[in-house]
């Protein structure tokens, strides 16, 4: 393009303008090296002891030119699973192929690969991931080699498997009994943490002597934000505690829990504002302590940054605001009381604790696999079965969208939140936790739907409620009428027989005169229990004369509802009246009860 693009200057190209620039090859080569990643740290590669030589350079090469700005891989945690990726498949390359360089390498390899980790047990979907990561690193060394590689290997490049990778199982939810514990025991946690911080350490010793010693140490933590093992206020601080017969093994988290936030506080802080907010855990772990933005009367927005959501990163949360029960105020109490260690850690991130060990004071949250289990198990904290809770952190954000989904009764529109109702229906309401509720409300249904269809059977002592009841309400005859058999038909009274139904209104009920018994129309009353008797007689001996398979399309539901629903909802002294008087009555039907 010739110049710069002005307002009202046409623009105009040149024919090198569509010509790409030939990919430059990547100068670097070796075996072991650091990678910055731009979430999580540094990740440290070493493959000098990785064969073939040939083809771990070219891999590493890719691994390092994905994992730099605009590559794909852009955490630490990524870049260590391609890596491990690599590893597996160099494992299979020095047992089943000869392969010894990039241009050596044939479709069947790959092939072969995906065998390999079929026979190693895999599952399905892990196995086209780690597949997957090799396949990414040879289109990398394709791009940045073009021509190297073998022709049947690029064109193998092109898919990754030619198998299903199936469909992953759904991470579940906690049930409302289990994150009722957890945010119980979050909540008491968290109180304990803010009344701790800035209250100086052995402010309610008595010893004069002690006290001296203890102000020492808490002034030095002052003027350089932490006391190790080896200073001598903190040894002096240490035996003089030990001869008075005070706790001394916690020491070090005590004293530095006074000023900073403590390694063991990390679990119920993240446990709590992931449960409220319902944020994924990469991203409460990623939040700085600019994340709260346009605030309004009880509520704040929070800004943070998911990594997966490609071209989407940047988004925000509408959250509660107010005391450190809500997420708003929680986080803008964090603010407040890690001021203090942010001015010996420079970081903007919104974690800063300190953390027993080498490099006491750090930003950030890697793997607190270690202390969730020991907050968990120091609250006691079991599962449905009773058994000690093995925590997961990633499931929080299920548990916080199932409550949501038993909130609002499963109203979708009101539901999906941040997500398109298809989305939300299907990665956080079809999870295995919710499902019981979803089979007791299709039942429920059903049974209500039943419950429609049935007719109205009144035993005699309902029959003088129905009545008492129309002459308080209404003081009418509505219910005599239709009681005392004014709108009687053959095996019920019914309360609308212009308005069946099965029919159009206003038109007379089409269905045959054993519809009744399926009709919400009917009103079964024990004056039509001899009539509903002998038709029960007359249709068991019509079994004679049709087909199994006749006989149930006709008569079997009619059977079916008089037998197990009609007659058992009488008195069993109303049913033997009814019976003996069906034996010397004679019952007349209908010409269309024999066709």
């Amino acid at each position: 393009m010739t110049g710069r693009p002005r307002k009202g200057t046409p623009v105009r190209f040149t024919p090198t303008d569509g010509i790409t620039p030939a990919h430059a090859s990547d100068p670097v080569l070796g075996l072991r090296f650091n990678i910055e990643a731009r979430y999580g740290g540094t990740v440290e590669v070493d493959l000098t002891g990785v064969h073939p030589r040939p083809i771990a350079i070219a891999f590493a090469g890719a691994l390092r030119r994905q994992s730099e700005l605009g590559g794909s891989l852009g955490a630490w945690s990524t870049i260590k699973q391609h890596l491990h990726a690599y590893l597996k498949f160099f494992a299979y390359l020095r047992e089943h192929s000869a392969a010894k360089t990039p241009a050596d390498l044939r479709a069947d390899d790959i092939n072969g690969f995906e065998t390999f980790l079929e026979a190693g047990g895999m599952k399905p979907i892990h196995r086209h991931t780690v597949l997957a990561k090799a396949i990414l690193a040879l289109r990398s060394i394709d791009a940045d080699q073009p021509g190297l590689l073998d022709e049947g290997v690029r064109l193998r490049l092109s898919y990754t498997s030619a198998q299903s990778a199936g469909r992953s199982q759904p991470r579940d939810a906690y049930s409302p009994f289990v994150a009722r514990q957890l945010r119980d025991a979050a909540r008491e946690d968290i109180a304990k943490i803010f009344r701790r911080i800035g209250k100086p350490f052995g402010a309610d010793d008595g010893d004069a002597n002690l006290c001296r010693v203890t102000d020492e140490a808490n002034a030095r933590i002052v003027a350089a934000g932490r006391l190790s093992s080896g200073d001598r206020a903190f040894k002096r601080l240490y035996f003089m505690r030990l001869r008075r017969c005070l706790p001394v093994s916690t020491l070090a988290e005590d004293i530095h829990g006074r000023y900073h936030l403590r390694a063991t506080d990390i679990p119920p802080l993240l446990t709590f504002l992931s449960l409220e907010t319902g944020l994924e855990i990469e991203c409460c772990k990623a939040l700085t302590i600019d994340c709260l933005q346009n605030p309004r009367p009880g509520t704040i927005e929070i800004a943070y940054i998911k990594r997966r959501a490609r071209g989407a990163e940047h988004k925000h949360i509408l959250v509660r605001d107010g005391g450190i029960g809500t997420p708003g105020g929680l986080v803008r109490k964090l603010i407040e009381v890690t001021a203090f260690t942010r001015q010996f850690v420079s970081s903007y991130c919104l974690w800063l604790y300190y953390y027993t060990g080498r490099k006491q004071l750090r930003a950030g949250i890697e793997h607190p696999h270690e202390l969730v289990d020991r907050w968990t198990g120091g609250h006691g904290i079991v599962d449905d079965d009773g058994a000690p809770l093995r925590l997961v952190l990633s499931r929080l954000r299920k548990t916080h969208k199932a409550l949501w989904y038993l909130r609002t009764e499963g109203h979708m529109a009101r539901f999906a939140i941040g997500h398109t109702p298809e989305i939300a229906a299907r990665h956080y309401a079809d999870i295995p936790s919710l499902r019981p509720l979803h089979e007791a409300t299709v039942a429920e249904a059903f049974s209500e739907v039943t419950a429609a269809a049935d007719p109205v059977i009144l035993a005699p002592g309902d029959e003088d409620s129905w009545r008492l009841s129309d002459a308080a309400s209404q003081g009418s005859g509505n219910v005599d009428s239709l009681l005392d058999g004014e709108q009687d038909v053959w095996l019920a009274t019914c309360s609308g027989f212009d308005r069946s139904p099965f029919g159009e209104p206003g038109a007379p009920c089409p269905q045959p005169f054993w519809g009744c018994l399926e009709c919400r129309n009917a009103v079964i009353t024990a004056r039509k229990l001899p009539a509903i008797i002998a038709f029960l007689r007359f249709i068991e001996e019509q079994r004679a004369g049709l087909s199994a398979a006749d006989w149930g399309m006709k008569f079997g539901r009619a059977h079916e509802r008089i037998a197990k629903q009609v007659l058992p909802a009488f008195p069993e002294s109303v049913v033997a009246e009814a019976r003996l008087e069906a034996e010397w009555q004679a019952l007349y039907l209908p010409p269309e009860a024999r066709q």
